[in-house]
């Protein structure tokens, strides 16, 4: 079993990101007001980046390190992965 990690678009503009084993149920998690309390009160807007791993350990200590990155380098980070473009509004 592998695991991911994620980054979530809010409709403030604010990034949010966690790591799951199981992407697609925990989106729906997101969706449905029961994923996060911070999504819960931002709203989600769709996913913008994940990131696969083979442990659970790995994919934490990714999280640790995206979530010290500044709104900018989230940014950064995702259009770099997307080859620049931006994400189709209706991937969530």
């Amino acid at each position: 079993m592998g695991y991911y990690v994620y980054i979530l678009l809010c409709r403030d503009d604010s990034y949010y990101t966690g790591y799951t084993h199981d992407l697609k149920t925990r989106l729906e998690q997101h969706l449905k007001g029961r994923g996060s309390r911070y999504t819960r009160m931002k709203k989600l807007r769709r996913i913008v980046y994940f990131e696969w791993f083979n442990t659970r350990s790995e994919a934490m200590k990714r999280e640790r390190e995206i979530k010290r990155l500044t709104h900018q380098e989230k940014t950064d980070l995702i259009n770099e992965k997307q080859g620049g473009r931006q994400p189709d509004e209706n991937n969530c």
